[in-house]
């Protein structure tokens, strides 16, 4: 997953990681989300500016539903900033065929403009959704839950960084109502009292 350019250099200590989100009122941050080693950013990256830092090694982009189609649409996609300055992509969700991807799941689409970028590429496997959805019911989801975007590059990245340094950023834990934001929120808190990363609040909620 992770090249050698992406790790600190031998005896800098664990690996440091933001994850940024699009909430508002994420207050000053740009100085520590920037001093990370790893920051990872979410589709249009809102607040891509001195508060929220200027830095992005991975950006996720969602690729099912419209806001790939509008990507793929428009032709200055590539050359949006937060694009160029990434070094890896991650796709969050795994690729559907035939009837059940049509008009859904634009990853291949995504993949084909994207590869003269020259960016490593991951998508996100079905068992690391089935983990996901695991992990919410046992945080109070019902039935089978629709994780978020964020809840599972935030897991992705705590099972393949175990010893990482994890920051959270940004995550207001609201918006599309299909996801069980109440569950995510509780994961996340529970993650963050048990050590595995550290949840920085809004500053309205500060």
């Amino acid at each position: 997953m992770f090249r050698d350019r992406d790790h600190p250099a031998a005896g800098a200590g664990p690996l440091s990681l933001a994850i940024v989100g699009n909430a508002p009122d994420i207050g000053d941050r740009g100085a520590q989300i920037d001093s990370c080693d790893m920051v990872v950013r979410f589709n249009n990256a809102a607040g891509f500016t001195r508060a929220s830092g200027r830095r992005v090694t991975h950006l996720a982009l969602v690729n099912r539903g419209g806001q790939p189609r509008e990507w793929l649409e428009d032709e200055g996609f590539t050359r949006r900033s937060e694009l160029r300055a990434a070094r890896r992509v991650i796709l969050p969700f795994p690729a559907l065929d035939g009837k059940e991807g049509a008009g859904l799941c634009h990853t291949e689409a995504l993949l084909r403009r994207l590869s003269p970028l020259g960016l490593g590429v991951e998508v996100l496997d079905e068992a690391l959704h089935r983990q996901a959805r695991a992990s919410l019911r046992e945080h109070g989801a019902k039935g089978a839950p629709n994780p978020s975007t964020g809840f599972l590059v935030a897991l992705h990245m705590a099972r393949a960084l175990p010893q990482a340094r994890i920051h959270v950023f940004g995550f207001g834990f609201a918006g599309w109502r299909g996801h069980p934001w109440a569950a995510e929120r509780r994961w996340f808190e529970t993650a963050h009292r048990e050590r595995r990363l550290t949840l920085h609040p809004l500053r309205a909620l500060a």
